[in-house]
């Protein structure tokens, strides 16, 4: 038996469509509210879902909605054996639940199953087309699930759910825990959600990037002795971005220092250097999504937005040092209009 958890933060119309969604899959919803002000919770009552409305005050994160949600809904209906998770922003598949946990009970040794997640509008906006290809990840074993997927209760009250300290990549650092007890995680390759980002400025995407550096320095920073022998979750991402503005600071540095003193063409030639070696390591990352992106070019064009991202990025991870050293609690960062 399967119960969904939803949680929204001033999704509007989005919500709507999500709750309609998941109630011709499942009669058993949560939805868990993290502060809107757009009338999100009178309209989750005025379709007989169950209401948790989180206080600010406390802190808000993904995770503990999430956390707050699965409780809940183990309160109200405590026979669930198996929980959909799904965002506000999301419209679940029809047919996806029965295709989840089908594979589930089929399998005891998996515990977490997701299947294909798709942007709605992916012509909108190149943010929308890049979150497109970010979805699109390979099908069959798994480290880790996204914001949408199917658990089995039994695994989620083993781990005890995500980590509430997390702003971002509370799933993946949830699942290796599931990994290191024994568990496994599969993607299937079916239709499971559409999406909808609406990111549509550049202000939106860039606040986005920072969101997940932020959640990637957190991450690798709270990562445990045992969580360290495999990597942790994001570390190449802390390392890549810290990497790459060192080397970028660096080599324009020099050069503008040479271009003072008038050695213009050592200056000159140093700048070149940079800009090849970016487009280097974007020819290096176009190559691993080729398929994904629908092409060479629009490989690449993604390749360079994976390194103009590294800027943001190591902002998110210099704002979470930030925050830890002041003894600050972290907050979410806000992308959506």
């Amino acid at each position: 038996m399967t119960g969904s958890v939803v949680i929204g933060r001033n999704e509007g119309e989005r919500l709507e469509s999500c709750l309609r969604s998941i109630q011709r899959e499942c009669l058993r919803i949560v939805y868990v509210d993290s502060g809107s002000s757009d009338g999100s919770v009178l309209l989750a009552k005025s379709m007989g879902v169950e209401i948790v409305e989180l206080d600010p005050s406390h802190g808000l994160s993904m995770a503990r909605a999430r956390n707050a949600g699965w409780k809940k809904l183990l309160e109200r209906w405590p026979e669930i054996t198996h929980i959909q998770f799904i965002d506000g922003d999301c419209e679940l598949v029809q047919g996806w639940i029965s295709k989840g946990e089908a594979f589930l009970e089929s399998n005891p040794d998996f515990v977490v199953v997701c299947g294909r997640r798709r942007e709605r509008f992916p012509s909108r906006s190149i943010f929308n087309w890049l979150c497109d290809i970010e979805w699109n990840t390979p099908i069959g074993a798994a480290k880790s699930c996204g914001g949408e997927a199917l658990i089995r209760r039994s695994a989620l009250e083993q781990v005890g759910g995500y980590e509430e300290t997390l702003i971002a990549g509370e799933e993946p650092e949830m699942c290796q825990r599931m990994r290191l007890l024994g568990w496994k995680i599969q993607r299937l390759d079916g239709e499971m959600s559409v999406h909808d980002a609406n990111i549509l400025h550049w202000s939106q995407w860039w606040k986005r990037c920072i969101r997940t550096g932020y959640g990637a320095a957190n991450l690798v920073f709270r990562g445990s002795p045992s969580t360290a022998k495999e990597g942790f979750p994001f570390q190449h991402l802390v390392e890549s971005s810290i990497q790459w503005v060192t080397i970028w600071i660096t080599g324009l540095s020099i050069a503008c220092f040479w271009l003072l003193v008038g050695w213009k063409v050592t200056g000159s030639l140093i700048l070149c250097g940079v800009v090849a070696l970016s487009l280097l390591q974007s020819l290096r990352i176009a190559r691993t999504v080729v398929e994904r992106a629908g092409g060479s070019a629009k490989a690449f064009v993604y390749g360079v937005f994976m390194m103009l991202a590294k800027v943001p990025e190591f902002l998110g991870i210099w704002k979470f040092h930030n925050d830890f050293n002041e003894r600050r609690h972290p907050q979410i960062i806000e992308y959506k209009s």
